[in-house]
């Protein structure tokens, strides 16, 4: 079926090409423009991503600077049906007093001691051997978190 509206049976073409003026950019230059927009993407997304890092550097470190007190179980014994014995490393201001809570878990999961254990001392870092009684026998133990010593009045 041809288009008997036109001559040229329904084809129109405009005088810059297939495409209407105007309608999808310009030809001339366009590659140009999109060049410098690729760029311009490229810098904001870096400039983004340094920021990016930047703010997870910052936040990282004023985590672990903020705590003033820091240890972790080197080993653990159990020493009987009732009693486990925990060797602490704990890592603090020195001269500052800290508190560490163990645990001890039987087979099945569950909870069957706990303890506060005060850490005292001049030095950064101070190990300590906790004895921690249990409701029956344990068969492994933990560090809950520790943190700095409250004080009365406060």
């Amino acid at each position: 079926m041809v288009d008997v509206r036109s001559a040229d049976g329904g084809r129109r073409e405009s005088a810059a090409g297939a495409v209407p003026a105007g309608r999808y950019g310009n030809a001339s230059g366009g590659a140009a423009r999109d060049a410098r927009a690729d760029r311009r993407l490229k810098i904001v997304g870096a400039v983004l991503g340094v920021l990016a890092l930047a703010g997870i550097a910052w936040f990282g470190v004023d985590y672990i600077a903020g705590q003033s007190v820091s240890g972790q179980v080197i080993k653990f014994k159990v020493v009987s049906g009732r009693t486990v014995e925990v060797h602490l490393e704990v890592r603090k201001d020195a001269g500052a007093e800290g508190v560490c809570t163990i645990r001890a878990r039987a087979a099945d999961g569950g909870e069957v001691g706990r303890k506060d254990v005060t850490v005292r001392g001049g030095a950064e870092q101070v190990d300590t051997v906790a004895s921690l009684r249990t409701t029956r026998r344990a068969t492994s133990a933990e560090l809950m978190g520790c943190g700095p010593a409250k004080t009365d009045g406060h």
